[in-house]
């Protein structure tokens, strides 16, 4: 079974196990042989003190020790301690001097490990030999003293791991709770979680997702009903129109007129709907965003296009050569084409389009807009000034930010400022 199909809390019993065989490994295995090199030192230094200070005969008390001597007067000459038997058995003492070659070290006899150290005085050679036993003794001796604490040490962090662990797992099963029931309105999506940790702010963002995607879910029933009412009406004056023929109490021409007003209406309608559509795709797109474009030219030629749809209202431009804007001519044209379109609407006598500072100011001598209907003014096709729906500053929005800019909208004494301003992003 692979361990990403594994439950969670299995998986840390699972890893808690794992460390509980590294420890014993590590104390039952690699521990001993870290020591083994510390207890040899002790023991050659144990068996080096005593030969300092013998002189002459063997002291009887010596062999009651886990210690032999032998005193190497020459090739055939040697005594030994009446313990050399006891601690190596070997037939002929002479023979411990093939394996004896330095002044310390250690050699395998009969399956068993022996330690010596030599001292030469007086053309004697002095040699004590130990078996393994101190070394056996010091490590159990160690491992018995760190074994227990160790194990306790590792008890109850395993304990302590593991509740943490039961609690972290209940949290992520709470929070998978909350994202099964994300769209149950009758579900508690209350959230009670005391440590304020990357789990409760995992918390908070899903309960911010989950309250975003009802505001969505409002705002889409919101937005088709609107869209259903902004295509009702011409839909509804068209068909109107084609019944007053048929029932012949309107003539034909002023019929087709009608019907050609609201349906190049419609189809303003649905265009605007597709290039909204189109800029959600736009908006991840790589355009280049640092190409300068000429705004002057812009600008001239939107004012000429516009101006002969209503020649009562004046246009003022006010334009700085030095100030840079970047993007695209299509994307400007866009913004100019919606903005100076909803301004011809609106109105008196003035259209004034100031271009400074790296700025863009789009003014109109009309009423000021309501503070309630500001908040939300550039979301597609809610209700705006005089009760109607639109697009137009949805897409002009979209199509700035597209471009890293952003636009605001300020009330004036008299009229209202729309400012384009250079986004700082990073």
């Amino acid at each position: 079974m692979k361990l990403s199909k594994i439950k969670l809390s299995k998986q840390l019993l699972i890893i808690i196990a794992i460390a509980f065989a590294l420890l014993f490994t590590s104390l039952g295995v690699i521990l001993p042989k870290v020591l083994i090199p510390v207890a040899e030192a002790n023991l050659y230094n144990y068996l080096s003190e005593p030969l300092k200070y013998m002189d002459g005969e063997f002291d009887k008390k010596l062999d009651n020790t886990e210690v032999a001597y032998l005193y190497v007067l020459d090739k055939y000459n040697m005594l030994a301690s009446d313990n050399l038997n006891d601690i190596i058995k070997i037939k002929d003492p002479k023979d411990l001097l093939n394996k004896i070659t330095d002044v310390y070290g250690k050699f395998d006899y009969n399956h068993r490990t022996y330690y010596y150290y030599t001292i030469t005085n007086d053309n004697i050679i002095k040699i004590a030999i130990s078996n393994d036993n101190y070394i056996n003794r010091t490590k159990a001796n160690i491992l018995g003293t760190i074994f227990p604490i160790v194990l306790i040490t590792f008890l109850i962090i395993g304990l302590i791991l593991g509740i943490w662990s039961l609690i972290i797992v209940l949290k992520i099963e709470k929070l998978k709770l909350k994202i099964d029931n994300i769209d149950n309105l009758d579900f508690d999506h209350s959230i009670e979680m005391e440590s304020d940790d990357e789990l409760k702010s995992l918390a908070l963002a899903i309960e911010d997702m989950r309250v975003s995607l009802i505001n969505q879910e409002k705002y889409r029933s919101q937005m088709y009903q609107n869209i259903s009412h902004d295509f009702k009406t011409p839909l509804t004056v068209i068909k109107s129109y084609i019944e007053a023929v048929e029932d012949e109490v309107e003539d034909e021409r002023t019929a087709l007129q009608v019907i050609k007003q609201q349906t190049t209406k419609l189809e303003q309608k649905v265009h605007s709907l597709l290039y909204l559509n189109k800029l959600d795709y736009l908006k991840d797109s790589k355009i280049n965003k640092n190409e300068q474009v000429d705004m002057v030219s812009i600008i001239n030629s939107e004012v000429e296009k516009f101006k002969f749809h209503n020649k009562e209202i004046d246009f003022v431009t006010d334009i700085d050569k030095k100030s840079k804007y970047y993007g695209t001519n299509e994307h400007w044209e866009t913004i100019f084409d919606n903005l100076l379109g909803n301004f011809m609407r609106y109105a008196k006598k003035t259209i004034k389009i100031t271009a400074k500072q790296n700025k863009l100011i789009l003014y109109n001598d009309g009423e000021n807009i309501d503070k309630n209907l500001l908040e939300g003014i550039f979301t597609p096709f809610r209700k705006g000034i005089k009760g109607e729906f639109g697009l137009g500053l949805s897409i002009v929005k979209k199509t700035l930010n597209i471009m890293d800019y952003d636009i605001i909208i300020r009330n004036e004494k008299k009229g209202v400022s729309f400012i384009i301003f250079k986004e700082n992003r990073k």
